[in-house]
């Protein structure tokens, strides 16, 4: 089969100065993208800035014969995000693909967490896919065309130690890019969620032995499918790293249905609620209501 090409689609990538954001814009360039590089060029706890990380980026693409800007703005702030996104329609004139990336670490115990840890971190997490996507959207529903990619993570999804900030935000991204993929629909915008595990700056001191078969490349396809005006699916959520892919999905069970409901029910009944055949996976809000509805009929 012929291979993927993304010719005369312009991508914003964010904190693609290095590790996975680096590696999907080499990619999608190679593949004919015409791409943003954003990167703050700060620490991994988001203090300090910088050009030459994306900069740097910006000259491997041209050098491999690719077409790609810099751009420093912060995506936790409004005024950033709006920026990232003019950079794109200053050079190129539109934007068709937006790849949430950016992120930045500050960990420490639930008991040690304080706004000095969780606001940056919700601001560059979160906010920063709101105020990056946002902007691009209403360039994505004028064109009818739009693919966006948010970077989610295990830890928000299934839980880990010391990251109650991280978490909360990756799980958000996951919420964003659900509601994303249903208000998008009609206008062919599909937007999907990766939890990547994969070894960068932010991580190789905690992957152990493993790190060296979790390198950012093998990250990258699944993200580039995503973006691609091929995928078939929106608001899904996708594990990846070392080479291996797996859905990840909300399922609802059968659960039990009693009009005369008491907490002693929910007690005696509790292992029929928790009972995971038979489960549904509900595609939004709508759907997942319809499940609930078609019990009390």
């Amino acid at each position: 089969m012929a291979e993927l090409g993304f010719d005369g689609k312009v991508a914003i990538i964010t904190g693609a100065g290095g590790g996975l954001g680096r590696s999907h814009a080499l990619e999608l360039a190679r593949r004919g993208a015409l791409v943003v590089v954003n990167d703050l060029g700060g620490s991994v706890d988001g203090t300090g800035s910088g050009t030459t990380a994306a900069q740097a980026v910006v000259d491997e693409i041209a050098a491999a014969g690719g077409e790609a800007v810099a751009n420093y703005e912060s995506v936790a702030t409004p005024e950033g995000g709006a920026a990232i996104v003019q950079s794109a329609l200053d050079t190129w004139g539109r934007v068709d693909i937006v790849i949430n990336n950016a992120g930045i670490l500050r960990d420490a115990s639930f008991k040690n967490m304080d706004a000095a840890k969780v606001n940056p971190v919700l601001d560059v997490h979160l906010k920063g896919a709101f105020n990056v996507t946002q902007p691009a959207w209403e360039h994505m529903r004028g064109q009818g065309y739009g693919r966006i990619v948010c970077t989610a993570s295990g830890a928000g999804v299934f839980g880990n130690f010391g990251q109650a900030n991280y978490g909360a935000a990756k799980m958000g991204l996951v919420g964003l890019t659900r509601v994303l993929a249903v208000e998008g629909a009609k206008y062919n915008i599909k937007a999907n969620a990766i939890a990547p595990v994969a070894k960068t700056r932010m991580t190789e001191d905690i992957l152990g032995p493993a790190a060296d078969k979790l390198r950012p490349e093998l990250i990258t396809p699944v993200v580039a499918w995503l973006a691609h005006a091929d995928c078939p699916v929106s608001g899904e959520l996708y594990s990846c790293g070392g080479g291996r892919v797996a859905r990840v999905f909300l399922g609802v069970s059968p659960g039990i249905t009693d009009p005369d409901l008491t907490v002693e029910t929910v007690r005696d009944r509790w292992d029929e609620i928790r009972d995971e055949s038979g489960y549904e996976v509900p595609a939004d809000l709508n759907a997942e209501l319809a499940i609930a509805f078609k019990s009390l009929a």
